[in-house]
């Protein structure tokens, strides 16, 4: 059986599900999945247990549940239920606004009448915590008594039979505000996963036996059918070209910057668009099996098998809720018992005694510290999604990078003009060459050629005009410029035109082994070369700075890429880092894969391409100027696109835990001392509620330190 669950808000959730449902007769192969919410099971028919008492099961731990029917059993990323609600139109939503505006009323009535303000805080605290008590007594019956719901619980009815209604009724608020942020979280990353479908076409033009063209849907194509792809179209499904030639953008799929020619028997990804030709494609892989729904698979599968960090307050419940409970309900039965005490004085201390150990301190503990990082991170552009992913980054040793539009500016330059004739050598000839060069690419739409237009604009060169202008696809541009024919092409290309000296061939060669692109200036009524021009999409202004800071913090870097060797090589060279080249999104899925069993590792990238490893890296990191895809999958964003402040992340993310643990020494520490100064008799009611109020004061002033904090300025 299949179900989708909603209501799961942090990773501990799946636990308590697949705990309650393991006890439950019949049932077996207990899966869910927090990113998908998908729970697959199988139901004994011979059971006495039903379909029906699995949902209930389920229900009554607080979660919505709805089976998934055959026919829409597909990848749940891209379910239509994963439209996310705003936070305030959910049931979490709705309890904080509610517990909010009753502990607003609640403050404005004590300050007018006492009373009545007590008795708002009352009902706040009643209508907050009936759900946490709900949720608490059913995950005691299926297995889990000692939850962290449990202990806000107690903790908060505790206050309030002892008269301390303001304490209980802000013990539930922050418990629900916490729940919520957890919630929000949580969706927004699951909603994200949806922009992938968007990269494929919904129609397709396929082509029947007698050559006539059909509009169909992409979903219904086939294997072996035949498609048309026209300039500026997306390719709709992975095949090999059997008809024509174009300049196909990859960047999608492989991140590669600069458009790949392809002819006939080369292979097209779903998602990729088609630059200039026309091309007909005979398709290889169904709608199921594309490039695109692999990704989405691979993101599926990455954040499933991501353990995320579980709050510490829910691992450390474990003992504390059973060791306090224990220890107040001896203090309240023990001493009247075999010790003649009085059962109203042991009763206020053991009541005095839960409320020292009211959850409040500790629950803020960690989220004010988060909360406080949190908030420098974003006015520093930097979006941390959630105190796992802050925790986790400060904690890598590796730091994978890709490499186009992450540690480069994601777009081709001009790096280079030569002129290879007499007339071409000067630095006036240059210019002069540089305008033929833009004069003959004005107009493309080629990023090649936008380049090269945009640098003879940004040192003034003048452009003469050009006429006759027309493209070889995927070979060469031509135009006549002041009565001379001319044409630009790779190497290749005016290798095959005209001669090219042994000199000039080591020039272009040097060149490339730069990692530059490089385009050849010809003749063609003369069958003259007249100069190159050679791209590259250059590093960013601070790579190379933020590189040299990650490893004076110990952390070493790698740059994985799609580009080629040659483009990989040069740019490694320059920020003296390991790489890779050459990379298909499950390539770098399957190294980040193999370095994890000896690293915490993190993934910075901007593409489709780098979704699927952004998720399997124990945290993503994605450029702000990337995809939304990659921007959604991440754990973290860099608003400013800056590779430097992956360095104030691991620096800010230190410092956070440092704040942390000092915080919980914070409130452990009063609650310890004061927990035997009450069973001694020593301290009464006042001070355990100045004891419980003190620790989260404290641990409050300290979390705000956070916020003077200048480890990532600019």
């Amino acid at each position: 059986m299949q179900y989708h669950v909603d209501g799961m808000d942090c990773a501990s959730c799946v636990g308590k599900i697949e705990s309650a449902l393991s006890r439950m007769s019949g049932v077996s192969d207990v899966q869910l999945n927090f990113a998908t919410r998908k729970l697959d099971l199988t139901l004994d028919p011979e059971s006495k247990t039903t379909a029906k008492d699995v949902e209930k099961t389920i229900k009554s731990l607080g979660f919505d549940i709805t089976e998934v029917s055959e026919s829409h059993n597909t990848s749940s990323m891209t379910d239509d239920s994963l439209e996310a609600q705003h936070w305030w139109q959910s049931k979490k939503g709705k309890q904080v606004v509610v517990l909010g505006t009753l502990m607003s009323a609640a403050y404005v009535f004590s300050l007018i009448f006492l009373s009545y303000g007590t008795w708002v805080f009352a009902l706040a605290v009643i209508m907050g915590v009936t759900p946490f008590v709900r949720t608490a007594w059913a995950l005691a019956k299926t297995g889990t008594p000692f939850s962290i719901e449990m202990l806000m619980s107690v903790a908060a009815i505790g206050a309030l039979i002892i008269g301390e209604a303001e304490e209980a009724a802000a013990v539930v608020f922050l418990f629900s505000v916490g729940e919520l942020f957890e919630s929000v979280a949580a969706d927004r990353a699951r909603a994200g996963i949806k922009a992938l479908t968007n990269l494929i076409p919904k129609n397709a033009i396929r082509i029947d036996s007698e050559g006539k063209q059909h509009e169909v849907a992409a979903s219904s194509l086939k294997v072996n059918d035949l498609i048309l792809i026209r300039p500026g179209d997306r390719v709709s499904a992975d095949g090999e070209i059997t008809q024509g030639e174009s300049s196909i953008d990859d960047s999608p799929i492989t991140g590669e910057s600069v458009p790949i020619h392809k002819a006939v028997g080369d292979t097209v990804f779903a998602g990729s668009v088609n630059l200039d030709g026309v091309i007909q494609v005979k398709v290889e892989k169904a709608a199921k099996d594309n490039t695109i729904s692999r990704i989405i698979e691979l993101v599926e599968q990455a954040q499933a098998s991501k353990a995320p960090t579980a709050r510490f307050i829910e691992k450390f419940s474990q003992y504390y809720t059973p060791i306090v409970m224990g220890i107040a309900a001896l203090i309240i039965i023990a001493p009247p018992l075999f010790m003649g005490g009085e059962w109203m004085t042991w009763l206020y201390r053991g009541l005095a005694l839960l409320l020292i150990a009211c959850p409040c301190a500790l629950v803020l503990s960690t989220p004010a510290a988060i909360a406080s990082g949190l908030a420098v991170g974003a006015r520093r552009g930097l979006l941390i999604k959630g105190g796992s992913a802050l925790e986790v980054i400060g904690q890598v040793d590796t730091i994978a990078f890709d490499k186009t539009g992450t540690l480069t500016e994601g777009e081709p330059k001009v790096t280079n003009v030569v002129g290879l004739t007499e007339r071409y050598l000067s630095t006036e000839g240059e210019r002069e060459l540089l305008g033929l060069f833009a004069a003959v690419e004005y107009g493309s739409s080629h990023p090649l050629a936008k380049a090269i237009v945009d640098h003879a604009k940004a040192f003034n060169v003048a452009i003469p005009a050009a006429s006759n202008s027309y493209a070889t696809a995927g070979k060469a541009v031509h135009a006549t410029v002041n009565q001379r024919t001319l044409a630009i092409g790779s190497p290749v290309y005016a290798a095959n035109e005209t001669v090219i000296a042994a000199s000039q061939q080591a020039q272009i060669e040097t060149l490339q082994n730069e990692g530059k692109t490089v385009s050849v200036l010809i003749d063609e009524g003369s069958h003259e070369v007249l100069g190159l021009v050679a791209l590259r999409d250059e590093l960013r202004a601070d790579s190379k700075a933020a590189i040299a800071e990650l490893k004076t913090l110990g952390i070493r870097s790698v740059m994985l890429t799609g580009d080629n060797k040659l483009t990989a090589k040069a740019l490694a060279s320059d920020l003296q880092v390991d790489w890779e080249a050459e990379l298909l999104p499950e390539d770098k899925l399957n190294l980040l894969s193999r370095m994890r069993s000896n690293n915490k590792i993190a993934m910075v990238g901007d593409g489709i391409n780098d979704a699927p490893a952004l998720a399997t890296a124990d945290v993503g990191i994605a450029m702000g100027g990337g995809t939304d895809v990659a921007m959604e999958t991440a754990d973290i964003a860099l608003l400013k696109s800056r590779v430097i402040d992956v360095v104030h992340l691991i620096k800010l993310s230190r410092a956070t835990m440092r704040n942390i643990h000092q915080n919980v020494v914070f409130a452990l520490g009063l609650k310890g001392v004061f927990l035997i100064t009450t069973i001694l008799g020593i301290t009464g009611l006042w001070i355990a509620v100045l004891a419980d109020t003190g620790a989260t004061v404290l641990v409050t002033l300290n979390a705000l330190r956070l916020l003077r904090f200048k480890g990532s300025d600019e």
